[in-house]
């Protein structure tokens, strides 16, 4: 198991390449590799200024990107 477990939420930051503007929006783990840093889920946040992204779309983010970490029991 690594280091973000189903069910957690994380506060990911993504920047929004052309206007070099920044988001914070959360991300529902699926599951984490610790060995490779990344955590994959499904966006569980309405994108604002990342116009290229969707809710519920799937991203694997490195842990350098994320800003928090939310687990729910």
């Amino acid at each position: 198991m690594g280091k973000y477990s189903k069910g957690d939420h994380v506060k990911i930051e993504v920047v929004n390449e052309s206007s070099g503007e920044s988001e914070w929006m959360w991300l529902l783990v699926e599951r984490s590799d610790d060995d490779h840093r990344i955590v994959f889920g499904r966006l569980d946040s309405e994108p604002i200024a990342v116009t290229d992204m969707r809710l519920g779309q799937e991203l694997a983010v490195n842990y350098e990107n994320v800003r928090e970490h939310r687990r729910f029991d």
